[in-house]
């Protein structure tokens, strides 16, 4: 029988691996004695995302370290307050990587603050969204108890994944301490090709490659150009590429990094920038666009207001997110339906009884 070893990183002087469980315990139990709100932090590279909340910080920077790193078997677990690029580099050296491909936005980046806004990268559409990675995770309610959901493989998820309710929760649930995920072996190759074609050409040839048998890892078009990422073998990317055509991008690399983390040109400027969910064909909203994951997601610039792109974004059948603004804004995602409101409110009381963690981070009340 083949003897399995595991990896339990060891961290040097200069990265702390420690674990502030049960400080961050009592933390817990004396504000909700106290009814104090607490602000969830770590990195802070994504403070500017969500609602502006008034509450003390509840540090978990120096809950860090990589406890657990299987890559037979593709899992790695990491406290939350692990910097992304420390998880990144260690799954480097066994020619891994996060699937999801997440956006940093700022060098202290942590798992835990990635997984609670639930962003993912180009990547998304072909490989999957942050929580189709989530094995498990351990939380800290709002009772002082901390709760396992889930496991390190894929088998032990069973039933009603609450785990993967983290995922874009922003916290409001509780902090995660720990948080295990499935990681994807890195592509033998990527290369990137460029297309000269108008918005309208560009997204049916998205959806038209999406349902062949390409090695597609990312597309998008800036308004005039598409460009289109192939991740694979040798062979099969330079078969693909003769096929489909374009021009080849030398910094193919470099242009994808800029995309993730908003450095494009599209993305400068004091206009509000909204992050809109809709179908192909709605294109009608006001602004400057970016059409990212193929045609599923849209950069929007504009001044419109809240109110109009939320009931545009609905009455496409899709939702808006004011994703970045100018001051903090009061109404930052698309109002929930009643029934929906009634769950959030529900899994609320039931994580977070005295509403402490991160209150209105998300909706106003919750």
């Amino acid at each position: 029988m083949q003897l399995i070893k595991t990896i339990h990183v060891k961290e040097d002087a200069q990265v702390q691996n420690q674990d502030l469980s049960e400080s961050l315990r009592d933390r817990v139990l004396d504000a909700a004695g106290t009814g104090t709100p607490l602000n969830i932090v770590a990195g802070g590279s994504k403070a500017f995302y969500g609602r502006r909340i008034i509450g003390e910080d509840l540090e978990l920077a120096g809950h860090r370290g990589i406890v657990f790193y299987e890559p037979t078997e593709l899992v790695i677990t990491a406290r939350a307050g692990t910097p992304l690029a420390i998880i990144e580099a260690e799954l480097a050296k066994k020619k891994q990587m996060l699937g999801f491909e997440p956006p940093y936005f700022g060098p202290n980046a942590t798992l835990g603050g990635t997984v609670a806004c639930g962003l993912s990268g180009p990547r998304r559409p072909y490989a999957g969204a942050v929580r189709d990675f989530i094995l498990g995770v351990k939380l800290l309610n709002g009772r002082g108890e901390i709760l396992s959901f889930g496991g390190r493989v894929m088998k032990n998820v069973a039933g009603f994944d609450l785990s993967r309710l983290m995922a874009g929760a922003l916290g409001t649930l509780g902090p995660m301490l720990e948080i295990s995920l499935k990681v994807l072996p890195k592509p033998e190759v990527e290369e990137t090709s460029v297309f000269e074609l108008p918005a309208e050409k560009a997204l049916e040839a998205m959806n038209r490659w999406a349902g062949q048998n390409w090695p597609l890892s990312a597309s998008c078009h800036d308004g005039k150009r598409l460009y289109l990422r192939l991740s694979g073998s040798g062979s099969a990317i330079k078969t693909s590429r003769e096929k489909l055509g374009g021009e080849a991008l030398s910094n193919g690399a470099e242009f994808w990094a800029d995309l993730r983390e908003q450095r494009l040109p599209f993305f400068a400027g004091k206009d509000d920038l909204w992050r809109l969910s809709l179908a192909p064909a709605s294109s009608n909203l006001p602004g400057s666009y970016f059409i990212d994951w193929g045609g599923a997601l849209r950069w929007l610039k504009t001044d419109a207001p809240a109110e109009s792109l939320f009931t545009a974004a609905s009455r496409a059948g899709g939702h808006a997110t004011l994703f970045r603004s100018r001051q903090k804004a009061d109404r930052v995602f698309q109002p929930l339906p009643e029934g929906l409101k009634q769950i959030h409110i529900k899994l609320k009381k039931a994580f977070d009884p005295k509403g402490i963690f991160n209150p209105g981070r998300m909706y106003e009340g919750m």
